[in-house]
Parts: structure tokens; C-alpha cells; sequence
């Protein structure tokens, strides 16, 4: 008996539920409930630059293309292949520098700076022994002119010394995971052993390089930092004036461009690791070991073109 009347209760729950729903459909508290209880389909993937074709050939050793916007790869040739990087190391001692001290704080120019550019035949910002700058400032002589010796004097004030300062390096190169790449200086530049030969121990590969570079374009002020070609230090009480124009020319020969940094050494080749946007969408590239200081920007440009032609495609789901 009881068996009955439960299943009479349930026969008319039921019933009032198959005639309610419609009603509660078209009421506004019936859509909330029906909303919270049919969830709507997710959205559709957004279309990315998918790549189609054969990349264009480089002359680089190594290449390396990534939409900046996703971390989807485009092109990589030799990606993973340990090479020297020169002056390209600069990026991550500026974003050290930016990330960790004080930008106020006052850099004293020692001679050991000045002295690395005399020792290993390196480019310099020119800066003078006694000349007390901002760190802020100095940043600028380290990445338009590629000055070794604000990399020493930024070294130097920041780590105490500049071993330390490398120590902090490999350490946040480890902290971002990149597995392939170990520094022996803050600059780039080429040291050599008692035998005679080039230090091995400086090296990245084409792809820990962009992906470093995409960590420090996510910082506002290296990104505005490595697109202005031209900065002018009026001289005062307790420094000297410089004026540092970028060696960078992709900033000035390809619309869009927004950095990043070039390098070279014997050992390294040409290098460049560069950054350009178009359409809203942000590419990032790295060329190792080009053959000429042209061809690297020639090469750029190319991948560049080539990247931002792609046709936009929704992932697979």
C-alpha cells in the first residue's frame, strides 16, 4: 500500500514538472534556473596564425619564430642546438637589473668596465671611470649601444660583483626552465681558457632565447626600453653627458618593429633576437650565427613577413 502511494506522489511530481517547465521557460526566474541547469556550450576556439607551407630559408645557423601571443612555434630550424649568443645575453642582465633593484639606484662606473671593453675588443657605451648614473639610465647605454661596460658596471652594482651577478643569472635562467643556456658574463663577449681556446660555458639555443625574450617583452618598461633608438643623458654634477643611438636597425627599417637586441663575436656569428607587431598580432624571433651583420636583418624581415602572412585558423579542439 505505501509502494503505491509513493509512486502516485511521484506519477504527479512528475506530471507537474513536464507541464511547469514550459511555463517556467518563458519567465524570467524560469530562465535563470534552466541557465544554472543546462550550462551554454563553450565558445569556439580563437582563430591563431597557423602555419601553412614551407618557412622561408634563412642564412642563420639556428632560427627561431614565435607568435608572441599564444607561444605557438612557427619556424624553428636548429632550435634546440647550443650556440654561442654574444651581446644578446643583455637581455637577461637588463631584466635582472629591472625585475630585482632599485631603478634609482646610483651606479658607480668603476674601471673593471671599462677595462672589459680594452680586454675582449667589445662594444662600448663610452661611459667614464668616477661618472655616477642611475640605473635606469645606464640600462639604456647597455641596450641601444650594446655597452659592455654599463653590463660590468651593472653587474658590479647590483651583485656586489660581477661572478655573483652570473650567479643570479644562471639562477633565474633555471627559474624559467631554460635547460639549454648557462652564462659566464653579463655581456656576451668572448672569454678564454688557459689553453688558449673559447670558453664553451656560454651558450643558449635559438628557442631558450625567444622564450626568454617573450618573459622580458611582458615587462612595460624593457619593452619600451629596447624600441627607443635614440637616448640622450644631459651631463650633471656627477656623470658626463652620453648620447646612445640603437645599432638595432630592424627598429628603423621595418614597420612595426619593437625591438629587441642584436649581438656579435667571432665565435657567435651575427646575432639578433627581434620583435615586431602587426594587425594586433606580436611576433618574436631569434637568428644565431648569421654570416654578415646585414643578413641577419634581411633575414628577419623575411621571417616577419612571412609570419604575419599565415592565415588565421581555430585550434583542433
Amino acid at each position: 500500500m505505501k509502494r503505491r502511494i509513493v509512486a502516485i506522489i511521484l506519477f504527479f511530481l512528475a506530471a507537474e514538472l513536464v507541464i511547469a517547465a514550459p511555463v517556467l521557460a518563458f519567465t524570467p526566474f524560469g530562465t535563470r534556473l534552466l541557465h544554472d541547469l543546462i550550462p551554454p556550450p563553450p565558445p569556439p576556439p580563437t582563430p591563431i596564425l597557423t602555419v601553412r607551407g614551407t618557412p622561408p630559408a634563412v642564412s642563420a645557423k639556428a632560427a627561431y619564430l614565435l607568435d608572441a601571443d599564444t607561444g605557438h612555434v612557427l619556424v624553428d630550424v636548429q632550435g634546440e642546438q647550443r650556440l654561442p649568443m654574444a651581446s644578446t645575453t643583455k637581455i637577461m642582465t637588463a631584466l635582472i637589473a629591472i625585475q630585482t633593484a632599485d631603478l634609482s639606484q646610483i651606479v658607480s662606473v668603476r674601471q673593471d668596465a671599462i677595462n672589459e671593453v680594452r680586454t675582449h675588443n667589445g662594444s662600448s657605451a663610452q661611459l667614464v671611470v668616477g661618472d655616477q648614473i642611475r640605473l635606469k639610465d645606464l640600462l639604456y647605454g647597455l641596450m641601444l649601444p650594446s655597452g659592455d661596460d654599463a653590463a660590468i658596471a651593472i653587474a658590479d652594482a647590483i651583485g656586489g660583483t660581477t661572478s655573483k651577478f652570473v650567479q643570479t643569472m644562471n639562477l633565474y635562467a633555471h627559474q624559467l626552465h631554460l635547460t639549454q643556456t648557462h652564462f659566464i658574463n653579463p655581456d656576451g663577449l668572448t672569454y678564454m681558457t688557459p689553453q688558449g681556446q673559447p670558453d664553451p660555458n656560454q651558450y643558449t639555443t635559438a628557442a631558450d632565447l625567444a622564450h626568454l625574450a617573450r618573459a622580458a617583452m611582458a615587462n612595460p618598461f624593457f619593452a619600451q626600453l629596447v624600441e627607443l633608438q635614440h637616448f640622450v643623458l644631459p651631463a650633471s654634477a656627477v656623470h658626463h653627458a652620453y648620447i646612445w643611438d640603437s645599432i638595432d636597425t630592424l627598429l628603423s627599417t621595418y614597420p612595426g618593429a619593437t625591438g629587441i637586441k642584436t649581438g656579435f663575436t667571432a665565435e657567435a656569428g651575427y646575432c639578433l633576437v627581434f620583435a615586431a607587431t602587426t594587425g594586433g598580432h606580436h611576433l618574436l624571433g631569434v637568428l644565431l650565427h648569421e654570416p654578415d651583420a646585414d643578413q641577419r636583418f634581411v633575414d628577419a624581415h623575411t621571417l616577419l613577413d612571412w609570419g604575419f602572412a599565415l592565415p588565421l585558423v581555430a585550434p583542433a579542439s
